[in-house]
């Protein structure tokens, strides 16, 4: 390119640089910053939330949003280093305790239901539906090491490796899992590939005829011409994962609801509460294009006038319970 040619290209440049700034004025300099970090489970949903809050406010508010693993995010959270964790389970008796030390009290708020989803390759011919004591002799600690192929598991299936992918140790997907199908939080076999990273999940699952793994429906949802869905037969029959089986209960055991926990002295700074209303308020618009499935009315209803009336605390007291009505939890008298 030529000088006089160069110039012009910048002239140019310059000239389409101030037209776009007379019709978009630069966005002031964040002011305020708000830290989340927590579930990978949640982080579609912070993040789209986090991005039009930050849009609303033209930049004035910068959202920082992390994927520690819902464990990882409540150590992070209980030693006040953040705002608000993600998380795809309730605090824990040893997560509470380390608030409690750390005098972090905190407000517990649902935002919406995921369904855990049981995958395989389209490429595997045999699986359409698991039965749960399928799924536990697949991963109870028992299994490993022992149950390696489908035949296994099931006579019919062909004697093919059993290539498994889930939920790495710090990630709620994990205990939620665990607990809902071998029936105790954390109790799994070690022997498969485990991550905190979702789409990396997805890719294994999707690129080996014999894999088997677990993870949530939106990354499911995201990817359905890449993975199949196994239904999961229970009391309800053999059920997919989706927003009606969710929303009508038949979904079961492997519907949860997602939380915001959110620190209480944080949530004094204008910035940490307006996003809070502003998740709680527009939040609900935006599940179903991050592919998770929204509260009943009643239950954000709920969550806004718990936060708006100071109350803190969690409604499930460290223990981990599975197949709960939000609404029902959200009527206990919350503990720290």
């Amino acid at each position: 390119m030529g000088v006089a040619r160069f110039a012009q290209s910048i002239v140019v440049a310059g000239l389409a640089m101030a037209m776009s700034l007379e019709s978009h004025p630069v966005q002031g300099e964040p002011s305020a910053m708000i830290k989340v970090d927590g579930s990978s489970t949640v982080y579609p949903l912070t993040e789209a939330v986090a991005e039009e809050f930050q849009n609303s406010n033209r930049g004035k508010i910068r959202v920082t949003v992390g994927i520690a693993g819902t464990g990882g995010g409540f150590k992070k959270f209980c030693r006040g280093e953040i705002d608000i964790a993600d998380a795809s389970r309730p605090i824990l008796k040893e997560e509470m305790a380390l608030c409690q030390k750390n005098g972090i009290i905190y407000y517990e708020l649902p935002i919406a239901f995921d369904a855990l989803t049981v995958a395989v390759s389209p490429m595997n011919t045999w699986v359409t539906s698991m039965t749960i004591e399928e799924l536990k002799k697949i991963w109870e600690p028992a299994a490993q090491g022992k149950i390696t192929r489908w035949n296994q598991v099931h006579s019919d299936w062909p004697d093919a490796p059993l290539v498994l992918f889930g939920a790495g140790s710090d990630s709620g997907t994990f205990d939620y899992f665990t607990d809902a199908i071998v029936g105790k939080a954390k109790s799994s076999r070690g022997d498969y590939t485990a991550s905190e990273d979702d789409n990396m999940l997805v890719q294994g699952i999707e690129k080996n005829k014999n894999a088997l793994g677990y993870i949530p429906f939106a990354y499911y949802a995201a990817q359905m011409k890449k993975l199949k869905a196994v239904a999961v037969t229970g009391k309800n029959g053999a059920v997919l994962p989706s927003a009606e089986s969710v929303v009508n209960g038949r979904y079961q055991p492997l519907s949860r609801p997602l939380f915001l926990y959110i620190n209480e002295h944080a949530a004094k700074r204008p910035e940490v509460k307006d996003f809070v209303e502003y998740y709680l308020t527009e939040g609900p618009k935006l599940i179903a294009e991050v592919r998770y499935i929204p509260l009943a009315d009643q239950a954000y209803g709920m969550a806004r006038e718990r936060f708006r009336k100071g109350v803190v605390g969690t409604g499930f007291g460290g223990e981990p319970e599975v197949g709960l009505p939000v609404e029902e939890v959200m009527k206990r008298s919350p503990k720290q």
